[in-house]
């Protein structure tokens, strides 16, 4: 499963006038900071599409609430592609309230005896790509309504399966403007959310510097094989 990312503006800005020239011009101003580590609970930059049939940006919180819930405690944070249709808390946003969430690499993490080791996951051109999302509208009692969002994933492809059983299901500049189309028929949706390309990606070991949320910083994509021995001391691991 997708629980930490990577967001750069200097990608993000292509990726973004791809989708939709528009969109860009008015987020241009406003374009967030670079983010190394950003983590579930977060308020993320995220796009759908506004009643007017535009494509708007918005920053939900990570972590889908639905609108009929009783609490926003626990809420979570992946929708499996193979269920999201029928499962209770994602089928109506999978219906009516689709969005994307901008990405330049993601994180997974390998299971090695009790250690936890750190992969990076880019496309091996560089460039961004959108992370197939849904968000929902929820409203407290005694508060203002909160925007929530949720990552689809999948299953690997065979660049990530030998690290993780999960990958998110990603979207280009094309085949996001189709997540984002009202008048899409379920099963064009389904046939987005397969696993990515095998050659799309590339897989790179960490130091363990992102382990650790409180670190946000460059210096978490260190690659393990560039590390000096005491690199992980010096870097406060």
């Amino acid at each position: 499963m997708c629980t930490r990312f990577v967001l750069e503006q200097d990608r993000l800005r292509a990726l973004v006038a791809a989708l939709d020239p528009a969109v860009f011009a008015a987020l241009a101003s406003a374009l967030p900071a670079d983010r190394f580590n950003i983590a579930p609970g977060t308020p993320l930059l995220a796009f759908r599409r506004s009643e007017f049939l535009t494509t708007t940006f918005f920053h939900p919180r990570w972590g889908l609430v639905p609108s009929w819930s009783r609490d926003a405690t626990r809420p979570p944070v992946n929708a499996r592609a193979e269920t999201v249709a029928e499962r209770p808390t994602f089928r109506n946003a999978f219906c009516y309230r689709r969005c994307l969430i901008p990405a330049s690499a993601f994180y997974e993490w390998e299971e090695c005896g009790r250690a936890r080791h750190p992969w990076l996951f880019r496309r091996r051109d560089g460039h961004a790509f959108f992370f197939a999302g849904l968000w929902e509208t929820w409203t407290a009692p005694d508060s203002a309504p909160l925007e929530t969002c949720a990552f689809i994933t999948t299953a690997p492809n065979a660049t990530v399966s030998p690290i993780h059983d999960r990958m998110p299901a990603l979207l280009d500049a094309e085949t996001a403007r189709l997540w984002l189309d009202p008048a899409a028929p379920p099963n064009a949706l389904a046939a987005l959310l397969n696993p990515a390309a095998d050659d799309l990606l590339v897989g790179t070991e960490l130091i363990r510097r992102i382990n650790h949320l409180e670190h946000d910083d460059p210096a978490c994509l260190t690659p393990a094989c560039e590390a000096l021995p005491d690199a992980q001391f010096s870097l406060g691991l």
